[in-house]
């Protein structure tokens, strides 16, 4: 588990988080509203460079953010209206920018994890200080990548 007590802590691991994605790459952020699924997806689209301003694509379900230096580009999704209706989310032809992208979905659990079998899951929990809890749940390859995300952070 690792432990964020600030927002900035959250920026600063979603940042942490982005510097290792690569295109291709999928991301699902589960957890309650007001839990800080949103600002880590910040820090994330930063850590990839991504240009834009990044905020809750609630009502457009998915933005993407063009490249930046790294060459990366993220699509951010958030799953919250679909309601895990499957064939919505196969609409959105994620499989096919998973090709060229990093891919963050919000409320993504349990749908959109059979995107790729190589995914990362991570469940935010907000405790009454404040302080965010993050259970990272890797799948595939990111069994090995977490080493780096985690270092100083449990």
């Amino acid at each position: 588990m690792v432990e964020l007590r600030t927002p900035e802590d959250t920026l600063d691991f979603g940042r942490r988080l982005g510097a290792l994605l690569t295109a291709g790459d999928l991301v699902l952020l589960a957890g309650p509203l007001g839990a800080g699924k949103t600002v880590l997806a910040k820090g994330i689209a930063d850590g990839l460079g991504v240009r834009g301003r990044v905020s809750s694509p609630t009502f457009i379900i998915a933005r993407e953010h063009p490249a930046g230096e790294r060459g990366v580009p993220m699509v951010h999704v958030d799953a919250y209206r679909l309601g895990g209706d499957l064939a919505q989310l196969d609409d959105l032809d994620l499989d096919t920018e998973l090709v060229d992208a990093a891919v963050v979905v919000e409320w993504g659990e349990g749908a959109a994890e059979r995107l790729s079998a190589d995914h990362l899951l991570i469940r935010i929990a907000r405790r009454p200080d404040d302080t965010r809890e993050l259970t990272l749940e890797p799948s595939g390859s990111w069994e090995t990548r977490l080493t780096a995300l985690t270092a100083n952070h449990a």
